[in-house]
């Protein structure tokens, strides 16, 4: 199994969750997939780009992480949807991280 993790742009996760939505429907199956809010310091030079946090107080970027857990014959498939659905084509629009899942259990 796989776990991945993406970091998308504000502007692109609603992009993200129908391209997942469409894969879902044609019998690619996911579990545990959860969206949150993040801040990212040190993100951009982009002025327009950022705003400032009274939390962290520094400039940071808005973004969206997202988690799922998949198998590894469709992990390519989920990084190609999420890869073409997330893109701005800008320089650091995001990241994917994929690891490995050694063990899940789940609770009944």
């Amino acid at each position: 199994m796989k776990e991945i993790k993406a970091f998308v742009r504000q502007h692109r996760i609603a992009n993200v969750l129908q391209a997942l939505r469409d894969l879902k429907a044609a019998d690619i199956s996911y579990h545990n997939i959860t969206v949150s809010q993040v801040q990212r310091p040190l993100a951009s030079e982009d002025p327009a780009q950022q705003h400032y946090s009274l939390d962290l107080a520094e400039a940071v970027v808005s973004e969206y992480k997202l988690d799922l857990v998949c198998t590894d014959e469709v992990a390519d498939e989920l990084i190609g949807a999420i890869t073409t659905a997330a893109h701005t084509g800008l320089p650091d629009a995001g990241w994917i991280f994929v690891s490995e899942v050694t063990k899940a259990i789940e609770i009944r």
